[in-house]
């Protein structure tokens, strides 16, 4: 038999206190979680990593499970970005409000304890490592490297704020980038602060400068309710297939179910957006991963609009966006949708992925999410110096404009000024949708936009966010909006690969280095870089 995936692997315990059978279970939440994977329940259960998919619909089992008392939940080095951290939390909470559930963080990180912020019981042992200093931005710029290489970069943008590019074209970071991401670093400890009930009016100063080394120091603080290890809460014993099966297979019969109820689409948008159909490149560490295709989005969303039993669409955006005119026509079918539809964002829905949903009829964001970067930008490695050096002599024939994009010449004064008149009219088509479906004036889309990124605290004051939440909450939205009872059934929409969990290479992925530029033949782009690593 296949061994379980790890973060799969759930323990059945007994209270400390307790015989018999089991009636605790023990459950491990360690590495990344990613949304969504396009892969079918038994490949899901085979593979190595579970998704937060997975993981939400095993911790509603566990809640319906009878005989489960309590949980314990082992927080381990999770590798996720804040927002994801953030939904981890509020679904062991909703847990938590049915049944027990308890916190061990061995490793007591500003993550970790975000993701336990809800439960009444957060639990270390003596010997944990401790860390949170808070949160800090980093990003690398290459723009001296490369230029001793002779290679430089043409790094066209609207507005000044939008820094798609700028880790290649400069050596530091400017003035408008080390704003906009003080900004959210700021938003993020003060969300931190609501989040976590224990941190709540504590000086951030005080808190995050002050050396904290200890678990004694963090229960004195109040940051965690216990000192102890796991075997003090509950005790292991010899794995119980019959109750380790009924938690880990998928419920076949509620998704049968399901599909003939009235009930919600979920239409996910991971990755990079694109023309064309949805892929995913090859296995390579350089390539960018999976890839919403507009044809393949805009096809879920007719689906889910033609399907009867649909009464509403959330539209699930985790995506530093790419292409302008994919996005574009996905917003076109968001519009045009004769369903409510609500749009929830991921880790992040900036550029691209804000133009998607800015014509949704509600928006939910995570306080953690990155998000606007209304903006455009247009780019090109140049070889020139590094031609020279090595030797390389391009020869050209026929119009110099057609060799716009090459990247052994700089762009002409004229080709620049083409550039730019493409770049004014892509931002101002952009403006313009954001503007009607978020009820603001152009000259408020404008002021907020300018390539700028908010959190998504943040960008619920200013207008383009209506409700602070996650997926759970942008269901509960659709629900309300098509007059659904609470419990009616989500159900993921997708014009994936055919084969489920099977990657498809479009034209563009037939050699390796043509991942690199994921956008085919366009060069205008609504694009966030989302290199910046949060620490």
């Amino acid at each position: 038999m296949a061994p379980l995936p790890e973060k799969l692997r759930l323990t059945l315990a007994r209270g400390s206190t307790g015989d018999g059978a089991p009636d605790w279970v023990v459950l491990d939440l360690h590495g990344s979680y990613p949304t969504y994977r396009r892969s079918a329940p038994v490949q899901e259960l085979l593979q190595r990593t579970e998704s937060f998919e997975a993981l939400t619909a095993r911790l509603d089992r566990l809640a319906k499970a009878d005989w489960v008392r309590g949980v314990l939940v082992r927080v381990g080095d999770l590798k996720v970005g804040l927002a994801t951290a953030h939904a981890i939390g509020l679904a062991l909470g909703r847990l938590a409000r049915k049944k027990r559930v308890v916190g061990y963080v061995p490793q007591v990180s500003m993550r970790s304890l975000l993701a336990t912020a809800p439960l009444t019981e957060v639990v270390a042992p003596e010997s944990a490592e401790v860390s949170l200093p808070g949160f800090a931005a980093e990003q690398v710029f290459y723009g001296a490297f490369l230029g001793r290489h002779g290679i430089s970069f043409e790094n066209l943008r609207i507005r000044e704020y939008k820094s798609a590019l700028t880790r290649f074209s400069q050596d530091r970071m400017d003035e408008y980038d080390r704003e906009q991401l003080t900004a959210y670093v700021t938003s993020a400890e003060r969300s931190w602060q609501a989040d976590v009930p224990r941190a709540r009016g504590a000086d951030p100063d005080a808190l995050f400068d002050t050396p904290l080394t200890n678990a004694q120091q963090l229960l004195d603080l109040g940051l965690i309710t216990r000192i102890a290890y796991d075997d003090e809460i509950v005790a292991p014993v010899d794995q119980h297939w019959g109750r380790t099966v009924e938690l880990m297979m998928p419920d076949l019969a509620a998704r049968k179910m399901g599909r003939k109820a009235d009930g919600v689409a979920v239409v996910p948008v991971i990755g990079p957006i694109v023309t064309g159909h949805s892929r995913r490149t090859p296995p390579l560490p350089f390539l960018p991963g999976p890839m919403s295709g507009s044809e393949s989005v805009v096809a879920a969303l007719r689906k889910a609009e033609r399907d009867e039993h649909t009464k509403a669409v959330v539209l699930y955006v985790d995506s530093p966006g790419g292409s302008a005119l994919a996005s574009d026509v996905v917003c076109r079918a968001v519009a045009r949708c004769a369903k409510p539809v609500v749009a929830v964002m991921g880790e992040v829905a900036g550029s691209g992925g804000y133009y998607v949903l800015a014509q949704a009829d509600h928006v939910v964001a995570d306080p953690y999410t990155l998000t606007g970067s209304i903006g455009v930008v247009v780019g090109k490695p140049v070889l020139t110096q590094f031609d020279d050096r090595h030797g390389l002599n391009p020869e050209t024939v026929g119009r110099d404009r057609a060799l716009f994009a090459s990247p052994h010449r700089p762009f002409s004064d004229d080709e620049r000024a083409w550039a730019e008149q493409m770049m004014d009219e892509v931002y101002e088509r952009f403006v313009g949708r954001v503007s009607a479906g978020r009820r603001l004036s152009r000259e408020r889309v404008d002021e907020i936009g300018r390539g700028r990124i908010w959190s998504g605290q943040d960008a619920q004051e200013i207008g383009l966010v209506d409700e602070l939440g996650d997926l759970d909450a942008g269901l509960a939205a659709a629900r309300r909006l098509a007059g659904l009872p609470d419990d009616a059934p989500a159900r993921t929409v997708s014009a994936g690969p055919t084969l489920p969990g099977v990657p498809t290479f479009g034209k563009e992925a037939a050699g390796a280095l043509a991942g690199l530029w994921p956008f085919g033949s366009e060069k205008v782009l609504t694009w966030f870089d989302r290199t910046v690593t949060i620490r």
